[in-house]
């Protein structure tokens, strides 16, 4: 939920030498950089941090000093509340339908079960333990 992603982000490690926002960054370190390597795209800075535009821009700043922990942390939850929440909507959905859920399961049984059914008949007639014939 909304409120788990915010406490995970706001709790993670960043540069322990970045005491003060005037202080150097090291972008190295800091952990929510790499998070926003793996998922920050340029549309993002256009819609949550328009003062930037690209990660490198914002590394730079982070680096000379002079940007906060924070505004890194609250961009990130941004972000991520976004990619997250299309996944929340839909799990949303399946709990309160779960006579269809319930089919998939039964459907991916069946095909599970024919298949399996399939492979254990060629690995017996491979190993010559064919006893009965279930035609």
């Amino acid at each position: 939920d909304i409120k788990t992603l915010k406490e995970k982000i706001n709790k993670m490690y960043t540069d322990p030498l970045h005491i003060k926002i005037t202080d150097p960054g090291h972008v190295e370190v800091n952990i929510v950089f790499v998070y926003l390597e793996a998922f920050c795209e340029t549309k993002h800075f256009e819609k949550y941090l328009p003062e930037y535009k690209s990660l490198d821009e914002l590394k730079n700043h982070y680096s000379r000093g002079g940007l906060g922990d924070s505004v890194l942390k609250k961009f990130l939850f941004n972000i991520l509340d976004e990619i997250l929440t299309p996944f929340r909507e839909k799990r949303k959905y399946y709990e309160e339908h779960k006579d269809i859920v319930i089919e998939y399961l039964k459907e991916g049984t069946k095909r599970a079960n024919n298949f399996i059914s399939h492979t254990l008949k060629e690995v017996k007639s491979a190993m010559g333990i064919v006893y009965f014939d279930d035609k």
